[in-house]
């Protein structure tokens, strides 16, 4: 079997596959439409977020056997689409789960004793110990809306504190012992931090706006180490700006992938934006809480080991 590799990886996928006896070309420079020329050359393609995967592309990869995504989630794929025409779809959330648990703690850990503010001021030669008083996340409760590989590995780190874990998915029986499953009103009326692990879906998509966020009982925290699209930012700092938001951590951002930059570059930033970079109580990192060195390598051999079980 041949495969085209889009985006670069851990050396061992290609290493693995080359032992397994696939034949492994790589092309991580040409257009999509150079690519869609010659997909039909190949049985499987390894791609993470390059290119939308689209119906007209899937047309041309007419020998295509699979496709595997290098990451936690398949939505830049037309999945129906390929499950129609017989392509199996391999993703890897169980290869950074963890990083993305450790992440979502570290950010909120962050936010609570208002570390990053603290180092700033330090720096700049300000010693201020009460302005810097924090929070104890012992007592909490905290809700996780998404409860599979990344909202469980979330859990799991929340376990060693004194806290109530609640947990929120459109599958039923997913709770266990370190999350209670609920509906999302007990949600809703119960938490002080609230994390979202979910996949980009239509129910997903402006998931946490205005209406959302005013249904909570009591001011609360947000983490989203999922999907920017999922969240409505000028929501959220309308809510920021209110206090129905205590502060958030976002490692995604509706503004992501090559427009990100362009903000800056081209003085566009927008007024909502602009709010969340000046504010102490915001902490921002660009989409890494998947993203060690350790993930690099889980996320690819996890790769392997589904090309293998299915094909080998």
């Amino acid at each position: 079997m041949k495969v085209l590799h889009l985006d670069s990886n851990h050396p061992l996928l290609i290493k693995q596959l080359n032992a397994l006896g696939f034949t492994n070309h790589e092309d991580y420079k040409a257009s999509k439409s150079e690519i869609e020329a010659k997909i039909s050359e190949y049985d499987g393609m390894i791609i993470r977020s390059r290119f939308s995967i689209d119906k007209a592309f899937l047309d041309a990869a007419t020998n295509l056997k699979f496709i595997g995504r290098v990451g936690a989630g398949l939505e830049n794929i037309d999945c129906d689409y390929a499950k129609k025409k017989d392509i199996h779809l391999i993703s890897a959330p169980e290869g950074n789960r963890n990083a993305v648990g450790e992440h979502a703690l570290g950010m909120l850990l962050s936010l609570f004793n208002k570390l990053n503010k603290a180092d700033r001021e330090v720096r700049q030669g300000q010693w201020l110990r009460e302005e810097n008083r924090g929070l104890e996340l012992d007592g909490k409760t905290i809700g996780l809306i998404g409860y599979g590989n990344m909202g469980k590995a979330f859990a799991k780190k929340l376990k060693g504190f004194d806290v109530e874990v609640l947990c929120h998915d459109i599958k039923t029986g997913v709770g266990d012992a370190n999350a209670k499953q609920v509906i999302l009103e007990e949600l809703k009326a119960k938490v002080d931090v609230l994390s979202l692990h979910t996949p980009q879906t239509a129910l997903t998509l402006n998931m946490v706006n205005s209406e959302f966020i005013n249904g909570f009982k009591k001011p609360f925290w947000l983490i989203n180490t999922a999907r920017g699209k999922s969240v409505v930012t000028e929501d959220i700092v309308s809510a920021l700006k209110s206090g129905q938001l205590l502060g958030a951590g976002l490692d995604v951002l509706e503004y992501e992938k090559s427009s990100f930059e362009n903000l800056f570059s081209s003085n566009t930033i927008p007024e909502a934006f602009q709010y969340l970079i000046e504010s102490e109580n915001v902490l921002l990192s660009p989409h890494v809480a998947g993203w060690t060195v350790e993930s690099n390598i889980k996320l690819a051999q996890t790769i392997v080991d589904k090309i293998k079980a299915k094909f080998c």
